[in-house]
């Protein structure tokens, strides 16, 4: 459009710088506009609080954060480890709730560069990562990271491990309650296992007989007859939770029936009572509600046996609503019931029993949630015949021999092979 000495040219070219100019404006402000938010999420997380609770079985670790963490985890061995990698981080827990305890032998974290940090979760052995997530907290601000491990075997820690290698390496945090893992089943093939507990141990003697006979030392002696024996008899793998005059908590003997993937849990004791007239053998299972007041006693007394050695109990409430779990408890509630009624009867053609010699009460040593178990206390110390026969090897390898037969009956049901 052409005007008089040009203005018009002049005015739509002001115009157009005028529109260019609040366009770039407007770019600038928008990208700043945008940017903004972008470097805020930027900033590093913060670890608020971090809690460990549970026991040589289960452990549950829990850490907060003041925003969504986006956590990716995976295994590593040589130690047994739960690798967790986050966003970078500032951690502020307290020290004192990182010491070790139950299956966690340790724990680290930090930042491992290029705006990453990292969690490292060390076990006492092979476990299996029930599940890691990230919960939005109901009655405060902030988030947690959730994860739960239980001990387990070689193999199933092997084949988690293979699994991580075969797809991404890592897994990423779920943000809904779903388990990631589940309870193995029996590997086929895999030969019939028992784990054979010498009950008590180092500073924790146990019972002591009338003639001096020291509980600790009883167990041990019967438990390496009975592995002899097993051995002898049918293609097993026999371990003992001990072979030695040591302590081990109650929870470490159930962690190391499951870290062996045990088919069967036995546990040796040899109690004492008041009235000395009193002997003979008696097979306990577990159960919520003892079968009577006897068998409740016991079961206090044994349970009793990691505060007598001065060890800190740390109590934790271990409900777990997963029906897949309440089954697979049902279904070791019923082996184990199987086994105990079969051992009676095999006992009872070589040694003296008590009256109603299969009883049941809460012990801990048996809470294996996928072990089959019994304890066995081989007679009382408090009675001097008692005594003398749990010291006389003659007497120790007639009553491992049936507790051999009825080990070859009970796996030959399992496994349909005998072993």
């Amino acid at each position: 459009m052409e005007t008089r000495n040009g203005w018009a040219d002049l005015t739509d070219k002001a115009s157009f710088s005028g529109i260019w100019f609040h366009a770039v404006l407007c770019g600038f402000l928008l990208a700043l506009f945008v940017s903004l938010p972008l470097r805020a999420s930027a900033a590093p997380l913060e670890a608020k609080a971090y809690k460990m609770a549970g026991d040589a079985t289960h452990m549950r670790i829990v850490m907060q954060f003041d925003r969504e963490p986006d956590p990716r985890w995976f295994l590593l061995r040589g130690p047994h480890r739960l690798v967790i990698d986050l966003p970078e981080t500032n951690f502020s827990v307290d020290a004192r709730e990182l010491k070790a305890r139950g299956l966690v032998a340790g724990v680290r974290f930090g930042n491992v560069g290029e705006g990453r940090s990292r969690l490292i979760l060390s076990a006492k052995g092979p476990f299996a990562v029930e599940r890691v997530e990230v919960l939005e907290n109901e009655k405060s601000e902030g988030y947690r990271l959730v994860a739960d491990i239980a001990a387990s075997s070689e193999r199933v820690f092997d084949e988690a491990l293979a699994e991580q290698t075969q797809t991404t390496g890592s897994t990423q945090a779920t943000k809904k309650t779903d388990r990631l893992g589940q309870m193995a089943p029996r590997a086929a093939g895999k030969r019939f296992t028992i784990v054979i507990d010498p009950g008590h141990g180092g500073i924790d003697g146990g019972a002591e007989g009338v003639n001096g006979a020291v509980e600790k030392s009883v167990t041990l002696a019967f438990a390496t007859e009975l592995k002899k024996k097993l051995e002898q008899t049918g293609p097993y793998n026999v371990f003992l939770t001990r072979e030695k005059d040591e302590f081990l908590r109650l929870d470490e003997r159930v962690r190391i029936a499951r870290q062996h993937e045990a088919d069967l849990f036995i546990s040796i004791h040899a109690d004492t009572i008041r009235l000395k007239g009193i002997r003979g053998a008696t097979v306990y299972t577990v159960s919520d509600k003892a079968s009577d007041a006897e068998a409740a006693a016991l079961a206090v007394r044994e349970n009793l046996s990691d505060e007598l050695a001065g060890i800190e109990i740390e109590e934790e409430n271990h409900e777990v609503a997963d029906i897949l779990v309440d089954l697979i408890r049902r279904e070791t509630h019923t082996f184990s019931m199987r086994f105990a009624r079969s051992l009676v009867g095999e006992l009872s053609t070589a040694v003296e029993l008590i009256n109603n010699p299969h009883r049941s009460a809460g012990f801990k040593v048996l809470r294996a949630p996928d072990v089959p178990s019994v304890l066995v206390e081989l007679g009382y110390l408090s009675n001097a015949k008692d005594e003398a026969q749990l010291l006389d090897p003659d007497w120790r390898g007639k009553a491992a021999e049936r507790i051999s037969a009825a080990v070859e009956l009970f796996a030959t049901e399992r496994t349909g092979t005998g072993g």
